[in-house]
């Protein structure tokens, strides 16, 4: 497994457990049928915490929609070098400190995270091109 796959599988794994911190709040709020049932207006709100969190998660999946192909191309295309390799590295913990810093409110850092994995897209996408 390159590196680059190998940080990919942890964005993807970090990912797919990001729901289930704000899913124990909903239980907790709104109770176990009611959390199972669809969602209806005027749902009794969860905690800011678990509702910034659910939109961390749903930033994280719009995000990885980009990056997991990049990655697969560079794969595909055989470009593995210590850029892309540091790149998406930095990725991955530029994610999952944009997790944290949403969940704890933290506005600034929330969009410097957000901004050094974009970065670290744009770098991938530069040494598919032959750039890097």
């Amino acid at each position: 497994m390159t590196r680059e796959l190998f940080w990919l599988t942890l964005t993807v794994a970090m990912t797919a457990l990001m729901w289930v911190a704000y899913i124990l709040d909903r239980f907790r709020v709104r109770g176990f049928w009611a959390t199972l049932d669809n969602p209806r207006p005027g749902a009794t709100r969860q905690s800011g915490w678990a509702e910034r969190l659910y939109f961390a998660h749903t930033n994280a999946v719009e995000n990885l929609v980009i990056f997991a192909p990049l990655v697969l191309i560079l794969e595909a295309i055989d470009r593995s070098t210590m850029a892309t390799a540091i790149a998406c590295a930095v990725y991955f913990w530029a994610r999952l400190a944009h997790a944290i810093v949403y969940t704890l409110g933290l506005p600034v850092a929330r969009t410097l995270a957000f901004a050094i994995g974009f970065f670290a897209q744009v770098v991938l996408v530069i040494a598919i091109f032959g750039k890097l």
